[in-house]
């Protein structure tokens, strides 16, 4: 417990606050001319779209609330789920990405009341659901617009496809492995870990890693028995969270450009961020801080007039989807951790 909290101190967001702004900073001075910012409009109705990208991370982060009560068959209640959801995204943003923040998750839905197989098995299934999502989503946006969801006018465009083939099978993999760990053969699975921790180096996680394989047993148990409207109503939240997080790029270029995007634009765009968000999975960095608004600029070039906006715009995506959770983040945990101290203590 003791490294989970400290690996969530508020300190620790200096460093995605460093690597993303400085980022920024580097590409707008890169590409610094007169026209930089002349796209900046602030009419009645850039302000609306701007309001409008905000709403779409609000419906977002309702969605993963909304999930996370279904998957707690409702023990968990809307306040609740607000905490964990803000702490889960304040822990994802100061990790690398290819980390996240799935031990703090779990610990945060543990420390709500629920038990400890229970909140690993909450945990797994949505991390199970998210990764189905980009399985299902990124194959059908390549069907309908085939290379196009890649930049390709790109001068990476080779190292590009390579990190993006990579992060997928990654996911592919991953899935297959929570699959058949969750729903096939669990018991395997343990003696597979209690195999792979008799090697010298790991054997003394061993212990702690069968817990945790007697865990994933548990969680076996547990969401094989869960009815089809469990399902449904979860994943039915999972697309809804992920298409409003994605909708706020669509938004915030309305917002400045308010012409020349129609239906078809919109879900190119979105296939675009699909193909981008699979690179960003696999960020060595802090919340992917730094890579987001580098690749940003390269995979969104075609739908931005000028090269100079690139690097601001991405700024302005991150500031309304990514910084925010830092910033709640640092004033909720101190809060929470003080709440369920004073619960702990008087047990």
């Amino acid at each position: 417990m003791d490294k989970i909290i400290n690996s969530l101190k508020p300190k620790r967001i200096i460093w995605p606050i460093i690597f993303g702004l400085g980022v920024s900073i580097i590409l707008i001075y890169n590409s610094f001319n007169e026209e930089t910012f002349s796209f900046i409009d602030f009419t009645w109705q850039t302000f609306f779209y701007i309001l409008l990208a905000f709403v779409m991370m609000a419906i977002r982060d309702l969605a993963y609330m909304y999930r996370l009560i279904v998957l707690s068959d409702y023990a968990l209640s809307w306040g609740q789920a607000f905490n964990i959801i803000m702490l889960w995204e304040f822990s994802s943003a100061v990790s690398p990405s290819v980390v996240g923040g799935t031990g703090p998750a779990i610990f945060f839905i543990y420390k709500e009341g629920v038990s400890s197989g229970k909140s690993t098995a909450i945990v797994l299934t949505a991390i199970l659901l998210d990764e189905i999502f980009f399985l299902l989503a990124v194959p059908l946006v390549y069907f309908i617009y085939g290379n196009n969801i890649f930049p390709p006018e790109s001068i990476k465009f080779d190292e590009l496809l390579f990190a993006f083939f990579g992060g997928y099978l990654a996911i592919f993999v991953y899935t297959l492995f929570l699959i058949y760990a969750l729903f096939i053969n669990p018991i395997l699975f343990k003696s597979f870990i209690s195999w792979v921790f008799l090697f010298p180096i790991l054997i003394r996680w061993r212990t702690r890693a069968r817990k945790s394989a007697n865990q994933l047993i548990r969680t076996s148990i547990t969401i094989r028995q869960k009815p089809f409207s469990y399902w449904l109503k979860s994943f039915s939240a999972t697309i809804v969270s992920w298409t409003a997080r994605y909708w706020v790029v669509n938004v915030l270029l309305v917002a400045f450009f308010h012409e020349g995007y129609n239906l078809y634009n919109h879900f190119l765009l979105l296939g675009r961020q699909l193909s981008m968000w699979i690179i960003l999975l696999i960020s060595p960095t802090p919340g992917g801080s730094g890579v987001a608004e580098y690749i940003f600029s390269d995979f969104l070039s075609g739908f931005i007039p000028n090269d100079s906006w690139f690097a601001p715009l991405a700024l302005f995506w991150r500031l309304v989807s990514y910084y925010p959770y830092l910033i709640i983040g640092v004033i909720i945990l101190p809060i929470w951790l003080k709440r369920i101290f004073r619960k702990t203590r008087n047990k």
